[in-house]
Formats: C-alpha cells, structure tokens, sequence
C-alpha cells in the first residue's frame, strides 16, 4: 500500500516524514514509487521525495487530499564500506557504553547518579586495559618471549628469525626483542584512536538546533481548546544530549593514554628483577612516571561526565588532550630501558607481569558489584515493576561486556598459543586465560535449563493461545493448522518479555564463575587439568575435559569471530547483519567508552529535527512524522529536541515500536512510564500501532489523561484475514514486526493524527512574517521551498 493514502480533505498543507527501523531501507520501497530524488543530505544520510513531489511547496493546491511522503534513510550511518566490519573488534566497547545508559532514574539522588557514571567509566578503562593486554600477550610474551626464545619454535618462521635467541642476533636479546614486538600494541591502540577520531566529523560535529522560535502566528479561532503544554524539557530533550563532542574528545585521550601505558607497563615490568645500578635507578623513574600519568588518566576519566543541559561547545584543557602524547614518549622511553643490554638476561616461562590479568578480572568483578550496589539505592527511590531486572539491568549488562572483553582476549591468546605450540612446547598463555576458557562449557551447560523452561513455556503458551486467536477471528471457519500457526507466532513473540530473566542468569552466573576462576587460578598456579590431577578420577577427568572443551570453544570463537568479520568486510549483505546489531546497540552516545562505534542518533536526530522545523517555518504546514521500529525511537527523541511551537503542528506516529517494551524497561531514566506519559504531554498528538505477534513491537502503555486519548490504538490482527476469501483469495501471511503500512489500520490513524493538528498557515502570510522571526538555519541555506535542511 502506497504510504501516500488519501489524508483528510481539509487543513492545509502537510508533510508525512517516514523514518524506517533496522536493516534499512531503500527510499524506492519506503515511497512505493522507483523515482524519487533526494532532497537534501549526503550519501550517508538524507531525505528524499518522489519526483512528481519535487515541487510540492510550490503547488500546494495538488496536495489538498493527501500529505506530502518523505522518507528519511539513514541506514549507511550503521553499514557503508568495508571498514564498517572493523566495529566487531568494538562489541564489548559498545555493551559497556550501553550500561551507562541503564540506570534507573532517580529523583533527589545527583550524587548517586554520578557515582554511576564513575564507576562504568571505570569498567570501560578497564575493558581498553584488558584488550590492550591481550595484545601485549600475543606479541611481548608468545611471541617475542616465548617463541622467538625457544629453538623449536622460531626454526621455520623466517619473520621470526632475527628475533630468534638461538641465532645470537643484536636483536635478539630479551629486552630487544620485547621493544620490537611493543609496536604491535602499540599499533592497536592507535588503530582504535583513529576509529574513534576518524567517525568525528560524521557524527559528533553534527550541531543540533537550539533556536526556540514559534513557527508563526496562529490564525485567529485556529487554535484548539486548552492549553499548550509546557516543555518539560526531559533528558532527550536537553540541548546538549545529542552533542557529545568535548566529552568524546576527553575520553578518547584517557584511553588511547591507558592503553599505551598499558604497553609501557608490560616492558617496564619484564626487566625489573635484573636491573641493578643505574638501571634499576631508571626502572624505578620510569614505573613512577608510568603510575603518575595513569592517576591523571584515572582523574580525567572520573572527573568529568555528561553535559546536557546546553550546548556545550568549549575546548578540552591542553592537561587532558596532551595525555597520549606524555605516554607515547613514556613508552618509547620504556622500550629504550628494556631494549639496554643485561648480562646473563634470558626469557624462561612466562613473561613476567601475567598477574595483570587476574588483577583487571579482579577490578571488573568489583566494579560490577559496586555498580549493582548503587542501582539498587536509585531504584529504590522509584520502583517500577516493568523496570529489567529490578534495575540491576545496567550492572548486568557491564558483565556481559566484561565477559565478552574475556572471551575475546583468551580466544586470541590461546589461538596464537596454539598456532605457535605447533613446532614446540611453549609455556603458553597466563594460567587465568585457561581457567576462564574452562568455565565457559560450565556456563553453556548451566544455560541448558533456563533454555528448556522458556520451550517449554512458549508450547504452553501456544496451547493456550489457540482459544484467543479463534476469537479474534470470530464467525471464521475453524482451522487448527491455522489457528496453530496464529497462536505459535505470538507465543514466540512474547519470548522477548523473558530476555531479562536470561541476561539476569547469565550475567549472575558469569560473575560466580569468573571470581572462582581467579581463585583457581591464584591458589593453584597451574592449569585445571593439572590443578585436579590428584583429585578423585571423576572430577579429573572432568576438569581435563572442560579444560580441552573451553580452549576449544574459545579458539573456534576467535576463528568465527575473524571470519565473520573479513566476511562483512567483502559481502554487503553481511556488512548489512552487522548493521543491524550496530542499529541497536548504538543509539546512545558514547558516554562511557570512546571506543564505541560511534552513536549514529547524534547525525539523525539533529537530522529529523532540522528537517521538522525547517519544513514547519517556511510552510505554516502540519507534519506527521512515522517511525516504524528504531526509526519510532529516533522520531521520539527528535520530536523531543523540537521547541515547544513547533511540536503545536507536529504528530507522531508509531509502529512495531520498541519505546516502551525495549527501552522503557531497558533504559528507565530515558525511556520509563513518566518520560513516556511526559512525550504525550510535549507532542500534540501521538498514535501507536502494534500486533501481538511481533517480537519487537509492543504498546506503550500511556494512558488517556487531560482530555488526551490513550496512545496505543486497538492491536492489530494479524494476519488480517483468517481464510481464504474474495478479498483475499490466497492465505493471508503473519507479518509479525513487518509492513505495518500494508494495514488499512496505517492511514486511518495517520489521517485522524493530521485532522488534530493546528490548520495550515497561509503559506504567503508565512513568508512576510518568517524574516523576522527565523533565527535557526538561514533562507539562503533552505531555498524558498523549505526542502533543505542539513
């Protein structure tokens, strides 16, 4: 069904803005029409219009019937070239940043906000220090110390043979071959800051409009009864949500710092039990240096968070952007230390300073617990049963990030490990690295029950369902295949109302695993396999196997890891699945980790509200903006940055939309009932549209209040005929969370939302009175049209 369906046939002008959700989409499908033309953004993101409506201001007569479409494609901010699949390497980054962003929203409690802040701030350092050390395991200590140390192994690596100790090379002193094997860290750490550096212009630098002025007069007796409500000014509403810039700019600098001290800490540590002299004078200078940059990192990183209540504009202080400059020369002056000659120094084992492993892990497990802590004491303050986990979804997610970070480094470590073992027993990675891989066939087993009740509870729950649908579908002749296949499709599609249960038990179970590894690990010093060898044979035997079974798993994680990450690189279509995670998962600044793929909200949502109050002023006209899926939760948070006079001509339209079942529970402070209830108060009118078979989708639950209607329409019956009939003569499909548009449902609700919105301004009277009144985007940039609006 075209999206263009016949509006009411009185109110002036209007424009339907259509926004889609993740995946994409092509604005070809998303106006039914193959010629349409872009009328204003970049091959990243813009907005087009059929041909035929190219003109539309110029000829409003045309348009008296039905709105003008517009689709907003904003897909390539998520997937565009190849080195979109450079962001995998970035998933942990991206699940801590989430965690900030999870809190439960409190009233009165500033200092406990903050705290929360801090303290995933700090699990996010941690997680730039943890992978920056995998890095140094897999150069400084299997492969340069290791490796390039033992005969059997450097024989037959010719890249590895000026390294080799057995070859007597200048190079191949231990401290020498460490200094070498630091550039590829070293290199890594780099790559991440020009990942984060480079998606600046495209992202942060994208100002939002702060303008406050009303669209025009209203006409005489045009205006409806009661009052405008006031701008409550929620927090995505606030002038400087959506410009994170200096804040970005900060933690990049703290980070891209840890993560070369990290480097710098792992040479300075090697050598230290054979300085002595002047050497061990200049160990102890360096390592001093070393802990008084880090204090400064920890200090910018805890000192400074979010500022969001203007637009905040200002230049970070030279003390904090010249961080990673102190530690590069701190590093290249450590690599000279370690590089000097010392008689009698041989690598043996392990490199010195594995322990960091277990401390990081350590500080992880705390930190996590601490956060826990303080989301308990925020949500106390204002209980909300459909908040995730009783608002512990924040900590529970920084786990899965911390898990994620571990899996991702003992995979790498124990691949290489493995790959260099082949030609000679090496020592291999730290004994911690092999007590975490064995704890992942415990987890996956624990896994098992939960994952059995949910089946077992989506066939109960299909069972039940068969008397609603056949209902729903009252005066239809019974069919219990198709009353199964009905009843089967909601059944899955509530399984997303159990996601929080599951993360609950896997994060929990995480946590309990991770502090016994450590104990294991410290207490024993040796692998499981070895650590249980004179237990009872069973439990033997058991640990040999999860022993064998976790390095497995982790090794064949990394490979799939890689492979799907040069598969994205290559395939589009891959790149695109990638995107779709990304569609999710980074709609948020990046609050905590400058790592993070960059937050694509920060272009759309000054997109869509430049577009808004461009198109509003320079017409006098109404405008519906529909958001299907994600694209629902960006219109929200752009018709949120809209002044108040603008959002007077301005309704939101909704569908298959996760605002409250996703982001209301996930996301409470943001996204919960009073900010939900708070949006249909600011907009002037607001419909949602939802099907029970959608897993994605839901209601918003707000009610009707002030003479206001309730926001969710009647559910929507899907598939929409039940048998065959002369309308319909082949089975309708269950369309689930897809083409909402196709239900004669969509244009009723959208011509009711536009016959609610203040009548047009006469667009001649506009342009007489927008001169005086326009301080926003200047008439040379927007063209007499309105169509232009960065």
């Amino acid at each position: 069904m075209s999206p263009a369906t016949p509006a009411p046939e009185h109110g002036g002008a209007a424009l339907e803005l259509l926004v889609h959700g993740v995946g994409g989409a092509t604005p070809q499908s998303m106006l039914d029409d193959p010629r349409t033309v872009r009328v204003t953004g970049d091959d990243t993101a813009a907005v087009h219009r059929r041909a035929e409506d190219l003109d539309a201001e110029d000829h409003p007569e045309r348009y008296a019937a039905r709105p003008v479409p517009e689709a907003y494609v904003w897909s390539h901010l998520t997937s565009g070239d190849g080195a979109r699949a450079l962001w995998l390497l970035l998933l942990p980054f991206m699940v801590v940043n989430l965690a900030h962003w999870m809190r439960p929203p409190a009233t009165g409690r500033p200092g406990l906000v903050r705290f929360y802040g801090v303290l995933v701030r700090l699990l996010a350092l941690t997680l730039t220090a943890l992978l920056t050390a995998a890095a140094c395991e897999v150069a400084l200590d299997l492969t340069a110390w290791q490796c390039a140390g033992t005969a059997g192994c450097a024989d037959g690596r010719p890249w590895l043979g000026f390294l080799a100790a057995d070859q007597g090379g200048w190079w191949s002193a231990p401290g020498r071959r460490l200094a070498v094997a630091a550039a590829l860290p070293a290199a890594l750490v780099g790559l991440l800051w020009y990942l984060s550096h480079r998606t600046w212009s495209a992202y942060e630098a994208q100002r939002p409009p702060t303008d406050e002025a009303p669209p025009g007069p209203v006409p005489p007796g045009s205006a409806p009864s009661g009052p405008v409500p006031e701008d409550p000014r929620p927090a995505l509403g606030r002038p400087g949500f959506w410009y994170g810039r200096r804040l970005v700019a900060r933690l990049r600098a703290a980070h891209t710092a840890a993560g070369l001290l990290t480097v710098a800490g792992a040479l300075a540590a090697a050598p230290a039990r054979h300085d002595t002299g002047a050497l061990a004078a200049t160990g102890l200078a360096l390592r001093t240096a070393l802990l008084a940059v880090a204090a400064v990192v920890l200090w910018s990183v805890c000192a400074r968070g979010r500022s969001e209540r203007r637009l905040d504009q200002r230049v970070e202080s030279a003390v904090f952007t010249r961080l990673p400059a102190a530690a590069l020369v701190l590093l290249a002056l450590t690599a000279l230390h370690t590089a000097w000659d010392r008689p009698g120094w041989t690598s043996a084992g392990t490199l010195p300073g594995n322990a960091a492993f277990g401390a990081l892990t350590l500080a992880q497990g705390g930190l996590v617990v601490a956060l826990g802590a303080v989301a308990l004491l925020l949500h106390r303050s204002r209980r909300d049963p459909r908040t995730a986990l009783a608002g512990l979804g924040g900590p529970a997610t920084a786990m899965l990030a911390c898990a994620l970070g571990g899996v991702m480094s003992g995979g790498v470590a124990q691949w290489v490990a493995d790959r260099l073992g082949e030609s000679g027993p090496l020592a291999g990675p730290p004994v911690l690295l092999s007590w975490q891989a064995s704890v992942i066939p415990v987890l996956l087993l624990l896994l098992l029950l939960p994952a059995a009740l949910l089946g077992v509870r989506t066939a109960l729950a299909t069972r039940r369902l068969r008397a609603a649908v056949e209902a729903d579908y009252a005066g239809e002749r019974p069919d219990p295949v198709r009353t199964g296949q009905i009843a089967a499709g909601r059944a899955r599609a509530s399984l997303t109302d159990s996601a929080p249960v599951l993360i609950g038990v896997v994060s929990g179970t995480t946590l309990l695993l991770g502090a016994a590894s450590v104990a294991g690990a410290w207490t024993s010093g040796k692998v499981p396999g070895s650590a249980f060898a004179g237990a009872h044979p069973a439990t033997a035997a058991l640990a040999s196997t999860t022993q064998a079974l976790g390095s497995w798993m982790i090794g064949f994680g990394f490979l799939l890891f890689v492979t799907w990450g040069r598969r994205a690189y290559r395939d589009a279509s891959a790149r695109r699945t990638i995107g779709i995670l990304w569609d999710v998962g980074t709609f948020w600044p990046r609050a905590a980790h400058p790592f993070a793929p960059p937050c694509y909200a920060e272009r759309a949502v000054p997109d869509l509200t430049w577009r808004m109050s461009s198109w509003t002023r320079h017409t006098g006209g109404r405008l519906v903006i529909s958001g299907h899926s994600q694209g629902s939760v960006l219109a929200a948070a752009a018709v949120w940055q809209l002044p108040t006079a603008t959002r007077s001509r301005v309704a939101l339209l909704t569908y298959g939309s996760p605002l409250e079942r996703l982001y209301g529970r996930w996301f409470p402070a943001y996204f919960g009932p009073e900010a939900l209830r708070g949006l249909h108060r600011a907009v002037r009118c607001w419909t949602n549209l939802h099907r029970a078979t959608d897993p994605i989708g839901g209601p918003v639950h707000v009610p009707a209040e002030d003479g206001r209607p309730a926001v969710d329409a009647p559910v929507l019956r899907d598939p929409v005929a039940y048998g065959r009939s002369h309308a319909h003569p082949l089975p309708a499909p269950v369309l689930g969370h897809s083409d909402y548009q196709a239900d004669p449902a969509f244009a009723i609700c959208r011509s009711a939302l536009l016959d609610r919105l203040l009548p047009a301004i006469p667009h001649q009277r506009t342009e007489g009175l927008l001169d005086d009144a326009d301080p926003g985007p200047s008439r040379s940039d927007q063209g007499s049209s309105g169509r232009s609006s960065g």
